[in-house]
């Protein structure tokens, strides 16, 4: 499923490549939420990083999150690349180098109709803001941190893996 998304002021236009477009898993660390997730979490999905075309890249600035690890007392820098707009600050995309072959758009950028998804994972609760309530349903799934199961096995196990 192609997926297309822009930042709110318009400067910044994508298309991305996606087998697993369902909006499911939300993420309640802080480096999400503080970054793009108004409602305490974040939804990211997984695309096909090949297939990224974006218009406006003058306009994007790279944010690499600091982050504590239990019990360590050492900050570390995250991998990860949080692409988001200079002008007006929308949250668009993660790339990590890690997995070059992964982009993760924010659900929240894109402007192309989402399916609806049958289940949500929450993860990353252990993190989550306190004023934060989790709105899970009998079918949801809760994560004190990660998943073992991946965006694509998620799509695959519920037969919701997309065509690009």
């Amino acid at each position: 499923m192609q997926l297309e998304g822009s930042c709110h002021c318009g400067a910044v236009h994508f298309s991305v490549n996606s087998t697993t477009p369902y909006p499911y898993q939300r993420c309640y660390c802080s480096i999400c939420r503080k970054t793009q997730g108004g409602g305490g979490y974040a939804i990211n999905l997984g695309a096909d990083a090949s297939t990224m075309k974006v218009k406006g890249a003058d306009d994007i600035s790279v944010y690499h999150a600091k982050f504590k690890n239990p019990g360590d007392e050492r900050t570390h820098t995250s991998t990860g690349q949080r692409h988001f707009c200079r002008r007006c600050g929308s949250a668009l995309w993660l790339y990590d180098p890690t997995w070059p072959e992964l982009i993760h758009p924010f659900a929240s950028a894109i402007d192309t109709p989402l399916p609806i998804p049958p289940e949500h994972t929450h993860l990353m609760l252990d993190f989550k803001a306190p004023w934060v309530e989790i709105n899970a349903t009998k079918q949801d799934k809760q994560f004190d941190i990660y998943p073992e199961e991946s965006i694509a096995e998620w799509h695959e196990r519920l037969g919701l893996t997309k065509p690009d």
